[in-house]
Protein backbone atom coordinates (compact mmCIF):
# COMPACT_ATOMS: atom_id res chain seq x y z
CA UNK A 1 0.00 0.00 0.00
CA UNK A 2 1.28 3.58 -1.05
CA UNK A 3 2.50 5.93 2.23
CA UNK A 4 1.43 8.58 0.47
CA UNK A 5 -2.12 8.63 1.75
CA UNK A 6 -0.57 9.09 5.14
CA UNK A 7 1.57 12.11 4.23
CA UNK A 8 0.24 15.27 6.86
CA UNK A 9 -0.48 18.41 4.65
CA UNK A 10 1.93 20.63 3.58
CA UNK A 11 4.05 22.44 5.91
CA UNK A 12 4.20 25.90 3.76
CA UNK A 13 0.36 25.65 4.90
CA UNK A 14 0.68 25.42 8.24
CA UNK A 15 3.88 28.49 8.36
CA UNK A 16 2.95 31.92 8.75
CA UNK A 17 3.16 34.07 5.96
CA UNK A 18 2.49 37.37 7.28
CA UNK A 19 2.83 38.29 11.29
CA UNK A 20 0.20 36.14 13.03
CA UNK A 21 -2.06 33.99 10.21
CA UNK A 22 -0.77 30.85 8.65
CA UNK A 23 -1.48 30.17 5.25
CA UNK A 24 -4.18 28.24 5.39
CA UNK A 25 -5.74 30.64 8.27
CA UNK A 26 -5.35 33.54 5.57
CA UNK A 27 -7.08 31.61 2.57
CA UNK A 28 -9.71 30.45 4.61
CA UNK A 29 -10.34 34.37 6.21
CA UNK A 30 -10.43 35.59 2.57
CA UNK A 31 -12.14 33.40 0.75
CA UNK A 32 -15.02 33.55 3.98
CA UNK A 33 -15.35 37.34 2.67
CA UNK A 34 -18.73 36.35 1.14
CA UNK A 35 -21.28 39.03 0.46
CA UNK A 36 -24.10 37.45 3.00
CA UNK A 37 -21.60 38.06 5.36
CA UNK A 38 -22.86 41.00 8.19
CA UNK A 39 -21.15 44.38 8.01
CA UNK A 40 -19.47 43.38 11.77
CA UNK A 41 -18.61 40.21 10.79
CA UNK A 42 -17.18 41.09 7.26
CA UNK A 43 -15.13 43.74 9.71
CA UNK A 44 -13.90 41.08 12.60
CA UNK A 45 -12.04 39.17 9.24
CA UNK A 46 -10.94 42.52 7.81
CA UNK A 47 -9.19 43.66 10.98
CA UNK A 48 -7.53 40.11 11.36
CA UNK A 49 -6.33 40.29 7.56
CA UNK A 50 -5.05 43.58 7.99
CA UNK A 51 -3.34 43.05 11.28
CA UNK A 52 -1.71 40.11 9.28
CA UNK A 53 0.26 42.62 7.02
CA UNK A 54 1.41 44.10 9.44
CA UNK A 55 -0.98 47.56 10.17
CA UNK A 56 -0.96 49.13 13.68
CA UNK A 57 -4.33 49.23 15.52
CA UNK A 58 -4.75 53.26 14.87
CA UNK A 59 -3.94 52.53 11.25
CA UNK A 60 -7.23 49.76 11.04
CA UNK A 61 -9.23 51.79 13.09
CA UNK A 62 -8.41 54.54 10.82
CA UNK A 63 -9.13 52.54 7.58
CA UNK A 64 -12.12 50.79 8.48
CA UNK A 65 -14.01 52.99 11.06
CA UNK A 66 -14.29 50.61 14.02
CA UNK A 67 -13.38 51.61 17.32
CA UNK A 68 -10.22 50.90 18.99
CA UNK A 69 -11.38 48.20 21.40
CA UNK A 70 -13.02 45.94 18.23
CA UNK A 71 -9.61 46.24 17.03
CA UNK A 72 -7.71 45.38 19.59
CA UNK A 73 -9.82 42.27 20.31
CA UNK A 74 -9.89 40.60 17.32
CA UNK A 75 -5.75 41.66 16.46
CA UNK A 76 -5.60 39.36 19.44
CA UNK A 77 -7.92 36.61 18.45
CA UNK A 78 -5.48 36.67 15.16
CA UNK A 79 -2.60 36.26 17.41
CA UNK A 80 -3.33 34.12 19.75
CA UNK A 81 -4.58 31.16 16.80
CA UNK A 82 -8.15 31.77 17.24
CA UNK A 83 -9.11 33.30 13.46
CA UNK A 84 -11.19 30.74 13.01
CA UNK A 85 -13.83 31.91 15.54
CA UNK A 86 -14.96 34.75 13.65
CA UNK A 87 -18.40 33.66 13.56
CA UNK A 88 -18.73 31.85 16.49
CA UNK A 89 -21.28 34.08 18.47
CA UNK A 90 -24.19 34.56 16.19
CA UNK A 91 -25.77 37.97 16.45
CA UNK A 92 -28.53 38.33 19.26
CA UNK A 93 -27.74 36.37 21.83
CA UNK A 94 -26.42 37.41 25.23
CA UNK A 95 -23.72 35.17 25.38
CA UNK A 96 -21.93 37.04 22.66
CA UNK A 97 -21.21 39.93 25.21
CA UNK A 98 -17.65 39.39 25.36
CA UNK A 99 -14.27 41.31 26.05
CA UNK A 100 -14.93 43.67 23.15
CA UNK A 101 -18.57 44.39 24.58
CA UNK A 102 -17.38 45.06 28.09
CA UNK A 103 -14.34 47.47 27.30
CA UNK A 104 -16.78 49.40 25.00
CA UNK A 105 -19.95 49.53 27.44
CA UNK A 106 -17.06 50.85 29.70
CA UNK A 107 -16.03 53.89 27.36
CA UNK A 108 -19.93 54.92 26.78
CA UNK A 109 -20.80 55.39 30.17
CA UNK A 110 -17.64 56.78 31.74
CA UNK A 111 -18.96 59.70 28.75
CA UNK A 112 -21.55 61.69 27.87
CA UNK A 113 -23.58 60.63 24.72
CA UNK A 114 -23.16 63.69 22.99
CA UNK A 115 -19.47 63.18 23.24
CA UNK A 116 -20.45 59.94 20.92
CA UNK A 117 -20.90 59.36 17.15
CA UNK A 118 -24.35 57.49 16.72
CA UNK A 119 -23.15 54.38 13.91
CA UNK A 120 -24.25 55.59 10.42
CA UNK A 121 -25.37 58.90 11.02
CA UNK A 122 -23.54 61.96 10.82
CA UNK A 123 -24.88 63.21 14.17
CA UNK A 124 -24.73 63.12 17.67
CA UNK A 125 -27.22 62.20 20.64
CA UNK A 126 -29.53 65.14 21.53
CA UNK A 127 -29.91 63.00 24.69
CA UNK A 128 -27.27 64.35 28.08
CA UNK A 129 -27.65 60.78 30.02
CA UNK A 130 -27.32 57.17 29.31
CA UNK A 131 -30.18 55.05 29.88
CA UNK A 132 -29.34 51.06 29.85
CA UNK A 133 -32.00 51.24 26.75
CA UNK A 134 -30.19 53.54 25.30
CA UNK A 135 -26.42 51.84 25.73
CA UNK A 136 -28.40 48.55 24.49
CA UNK A 137 -29.59 50.11 21.28
CA UNK A 138 -26.39 51.97 20.51
CA UNK A 139 -24.03 48.81 21.01
CA UNK A 140 -26.33 46.54 19.04
CA UNK A 141 -26.23 49.47 16.41
CA UNK A 142 -22.38 49.50 16.65
CA UNK A 143 -21.30 45.86 17.87
CA UNK A 144 -24.33 44.17 16.13
CA UNK A 145 -24.83 42.27 19.61
CA UNK A 146 -28.17 43.09 21.22
CA UNK A 147 -28.16 43.17 24.80
CA UNK A 148 -31.71 43.16 26.96
CA UNK A 149 -31.26 46.34 29.12
CA UNK A 150 -31.64 44.14 32.29
CA UNK A 151 -28.46 42.17 31.21
CA UNK A 152 -26.92 45.56 30.93
CA UNK A 153 -27.57 46.82 33.72
CA UNK A 154 -26.28 43.45 35.93
CA UNK A 155 -22.67 44.02 33.77
CA UNK A 156 -22.20 47.36 34.71
CA UNK A 157 -23.07 46.35 38.30
CA UNK A 158 -20.42 43.91 37.98
CA UNK A 159 -17.88 46.45 36.84
CA UNK A 160 -19.08 48.50 39.71
CA UNK A 161 -20.71 51.53 37.36
CA UNK A 162 -24.33 52.42 36.51
CA UNK A 163 -25.99 54.81 34.42
CA UNK A 164 -27.34 56.72 37.74
CA UNK A 165 -26.09 60.15 38.28
CA UNK A 166 -24.31 59.97 41.49
CA UNK A 167 -25.78 62.19 44.29
CA UNK A 168 -24.72 65.21 45.64
CA UNK A 169 -23.39 65.26 48.88
CA UNK A 170 -24.40 68.64 50.37
CA UNK A 171 -21.94 70.71 52.20
CA UNK A 172 -22.18 71.26 56.53
CA UNK A 173 -23.10 74.61 55.12
CA UNK A 174 -25.67 74.28 53.15
CA UNK A 175 -28.58 72.32 55.41
CA UNK A 176 -28.92 74.74 57.64
CA UNK A 177 -31.29 76.95 54.89
CA UNK A 178 -33.37 73.61 54.53
CA UNK A 179 -36.37 72.93 56.52
CA UNK A 180 -36.44 73.48 60.18
CA UNK A 181 -33.62 72.14 62.20
CA UNK A 182 -34.03 71.27 65.60
CA UNK A 183 -30.99 72.35 67.53
CA UNK A 184 -32.14 75.57 66.52
CA UNK A 185 -35.64 75.21 68.54
CA UNK A 186 -35.76 77.61 71.45
CA UNK A 187 -36.48 74.67 74.20
CA UNK A 188 -38.07 77.74 77.14
CA UNK A 189 -40.53 78.66 74.47
CA UNK A 190 -41.85 74.87 74.45
CA UNK A 191 -42.67 74.91 78.31
CA UNK A 192 -43.26 77.29 81.06
CA UNK A 193 -41.50 76.68 83.40
CA UNK A 194 -42.17 79.18 85.62
CA UNK A 195 -45.33 77.11 86.49
CA UNK A 196 -43.36 74.05 87.61
CA UNK A 197 -41.61 75.29 90.13
CA UNK A 198 -43.93 77.61 91.51
CA UNK A 199 -46.20 74.75 92.15
CA UNK A 200 -46.64 74.40 96.28
CA UNK A 201 -48.77 71.21 97.63
CA UNK A 202 -49.30 72.56 101.12
CA UNK A 203 -51.41 75.98 99.34
CA UNK A 204 -54.60 73.85 99.06
CA UNK A 205 -54.54 72.72 102.65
Amino acid sequence: MSQKHFQTPKDDECQAVGKYLTSFQRKLLQKSLQPELTDKQRQRIQIMLLADEGKTQAQICQELGCCQATARHWITMARTNQAHHWKSNPIGRPTLVHEEYLQRLKQLVTKSPQEVNVPNQDYQYPFKRWTAQKLSQHLHKELGIKVTPQHLNRLLKQMGLSTRPKPVVEAEGDRSSKGIQIDNLDTVSMFDTSEIWNFNPLASN
